[in-house]
């Protein structure tokens, strides 16, 4: 495995309530905030406030190895109860050239939505790259362990992801998410 090859990672669960309600949650971009332990608070940009294409928000991340970072991302893709994703950049050039261009992110994310029996299929997944992220510098210090670095650090965002879709679950299942179901 390569970063250049654009490395992904992804997790998925069925949520027991309707698309229209798991989409409200997906797209509330404050939410992740409150069940990830990387993101610790996000805010739109650019008089912005809700999701849309082009749409900008900055995030404000803590890694215990990294430190502090800030992200800016731009909403990429939206499709009503379908597909929510976003491009994550390097506004401030923390890990290489600075840019609030999508085409040289660090990373997408993105969630997809799929109508199942009583419910929702939920998949979160990131793709690392193409734009220096990071995890560059480790790679820099230590290429013979590219693998081994980019296998750890995508079993941090799956842990991460893991944490965001049970508590999406958890939310989405909750008295809201069941009367959803009724709708």
């Amino acid at each position: 495995m390569r970063y250049a090859d654009g490395p992904t990672a992804h997790h998925e669960v069925h949520v027991e309530a309707a698309p229209a309600r798991v989409w409200e949650l997906v797209t509330d971009i404050h939410l992740p905030t409150r069940l990830s332990a990387e993101l610790q608070r996000v805010e739109w940009l650019d008089d912005a406030a809700a999701p849309a294409i082009g749409a900008r928000f900055a995030g404000y991340n803590h890694h215990p190895v990294v430190g502090d970072w800030r992200t800016v991302s731009q909403i990429v893709e939206l499709d009503a109860e379908r597909a929510f994703g976003w491009a994550v950049m390097d506004a401030d050039g923390r890990y290489g050239e600075a840019s609030d261009d999508p085409d040289r992110r660090m990373a997408t994310w993105r969630f997809d939505l799929e109508p199942e029996a009583n419910g929702t299929r939920v998949r979160q997944s990131v793709r690392i790259g193409p734009a220096r992220s990071g995890i560059s510098p480790w790679i820099d210090r230590m290429p013979e362990r590219e693998e081994e670095l980019l296998v750890r650090r995508l079993g941090e965002l799956r842990t991460g992801m893991e944490a965001t879709l049970d508590g999406l679950k958890a939310l989405a299942e909750g008295d809201a998410g069941k009367r959803g179901l009724q709708d």
